[in-house]
């Protein structure tokens, strides 16, 4: 996370495999092992879902509803089970929240973890173009077969992913998660040490340094199902000219800044922030401290 913004970070991880009998009895501790490669992202609980189709990992640092927003989370309709995990935030939750009730959804938990999964079953694979936050996140659907992941709009939350010499798609908050499946091996190509030398510590979009390892893309989903691995761009960058004077300027980018702090503020558990007494930490956490004062006042 950027200097001076409020640290959340869980950890996801797990394995997708529809067409391999083969090993299906040491999944669990597959998935043991590449959960316990994330102990240190969730240090607050941790689960693990397996299904016939692959497993589901996740690390939890708990901020909102931290009795009951464990995940993996699963919820029905209809007689078929979706399940999440999750990593990140969802500034917009109240809001969808509330339109989801609208349509006759019901919700167990104040987690923003149960409105992303709700939303999901509601919008299907239209759901990213409704979410502001920082995430990523995969879901089983147990409608369609499928899996469906998806990476916020500027790559906050890591995603990287691989495919196993079994055909396994494996993937990860972190690498050292995937490098913990089967034939899965750290070795760097001669792309890899361009990366690394070359531009390195940024990275181009996509890479994922190791040879055979991938990124999934900011702004971008993928499903993953019997028909194979499926991507696609949900959102792009805009350029437009700026029409505004330098008071209206002025009002909007204060509007701007200060939402996007507040937004960030909502959590069960304290907070704190990092201040190194730069520009961007100190109107980080000087906003933070006006808003958490005029609470206290109301």
């Amino acid at each position: 996370n950027a200097e001076g913004s409020v640290l959340r970070m869980c950890g996801i991880a797990g394995f997708i495999s529809f067409d391999r009998d083969n090993g299906r009895p040491q999944w669990a501790a597959i998935a043991h092992s590449m959960g316990e490669a994330l102990n240190h992202r969730g240090p607050d609980d941790k689960g693990t879902w397996l299904c016939p189709a692959g497993a589901l990992i996740h690390r939890r640092l708990a901020v909102i509803d931290p009795d009951r927003g464990r995940q993996p989370m699963t919820r029905t309709r209809d007689c078929a089970e979706y399940t999440i995990v999750y990593n990140g935030e969802l500034y917009n939750t109240d809001a969808l929240r509330r339109e989801l009730s609208d349509q006759g959804y019901r919700f167990e938990t104040s987690s923003d973890t149960e409105v992303l999964l709700t939303a999901y079953m509601a919008w299907g694979e239209e759901v990213p173009a409704r979410l502001e936050g920082i995430y990523a996140f995969v879901i089983w659907d147990g409608v369609r077969n499928q899996f469906f992941a998806c990476r916020d709009r500027f790559g906050v939350k890591p995603f990287f992913y691989a495919l196993a010499d079994d055909g396994a798609l494996v993937f990860g908050s972190e690498l050292k998660a995937l490098f913990r499946y089967p034939g899965l091996t750290p070795r760097v190509d001669a792309a890899g040490w361009c990366e690394v030398l070359g531009i390195g510590p940024a990275r181009t979009s996509g890479c994922g340094v190791f040879s055979g390892v991938k990124e999934l893309e900011p702004a971008h989903s993928m499903t993953i199902s019997r028909g194979g691995i499926r991507k696609r761009r949900y959102w792009s960058l805009e350029s437009r000219p700026h029409t505004d004077d330098y008071e209206d300027t002025v009002l909007r980018v204060r509007e701007l800044v200060t939402g996007a702090i507040t937004r960030q503020l909502v959590s069960d558990v304290p907070l704190c922030t990092f201040l190194s007494g730069g520009l961007d930490s100190s109107v980080i956490s000087a906003v933070a401290a006006r808003d958490y004062q005029r609470s206290e006042e109301r």
